[in-house]
């Protein structure tokens, strides 16, 4: 298919036509993170099935979409952007706690938010992984968007003599890692704890990345 089919223009039961596709697409994308999140998974969906879900009809899907990996694809930013405005508000939020405080309180609302739903951590951690090289990218643009983060708020930290100058690329890219393999063990029972306990984990992870055995404000 050369492109999406063309979506009627004009106003049409009190809506215009933009309400209208924002709609769908919403409807689309709700639909596809309880099939893809849940059961049957991305792999085993069809563009039937995910359309009699979403309650529209299949050529409502391609006014919307060209493949279901497209779905997926804009499924994925979605509930990575749900979790990185989780964590802005609590950076804005933790702005004036010390630094181990902010820490935890900012790590906390991310992974209340990624874990709060369990189809939302299939569609971060299991769903995207070997796709298509398309998605393999978006994937990693997306962790290297988390890694800024980390970076941003170390080089805060080190700006208020909380934590050790040098540079976070590295370190912050080997967080993330860590975070990305130990929550997916965890949603998947490998990991006999609690998230809380899962979460203090990383949390003493990224103070010790910080703040290494040796380092203080007066050895800065």
């Amino acid at each position: 298919m050369a492109g999406r089919l063309k979506a009627p223009t004009g106003r049409y039961g009190g809506k215009t036509a933009e309400e209208r596709q924002a709609e769908r697409r919403r409807r689309f994308l709700d639909a596809a993170l309880q099939l893809f999140g849940d059961t049957p998974g991305y792999r085993n969906t069809t563009v039937a099935a995910l359309s009699e879900a979403a309650g529209l009809s299949t050529r409502q899907f391609y006014e919307e979409f060209r493949t279901l990996e497209d779905v997926l694809a804009a499924l994925h930013l979605q509930v990575n952007g749900w979790a990185e405005e989780a964590v802005l508000t609590a950076v804005a939020d933790a702005e004036a706690l010390p630094l181990a405080e902010r820490v935890a309180a900012i790590f906390r609302a991310y992974a209340a938010n990624v874990t709060g739903d369990a189809r939302r951590i299939r569609i971060t951690f299991v769903e995207i992984i070997g796709v298509s090289p398309r998605l393999e990218e978006q994937r990693l643009a997306r962790r290297a968007r988390w890694v800024d983060l980390v970076c941003a708020e170390a080089g805060a930290a080190v700006a208020r003599g909380e934590a050790v100058p040098r540079d976070y690329r590295l370190p912050a890219t080997a967080f993330i890692g860590a975070v990305n393999g130990l929550l997916h063990d965890w949603s998947s029972g490998w990991v006999d704890a609690s998230l809380d306990e899962v979460v203090e984990e990383l949390v003493r992870q990224l103070l010790g990345i910080l703040q290494p055995p040796g380092w203080g404000p007066a050895t800065a």
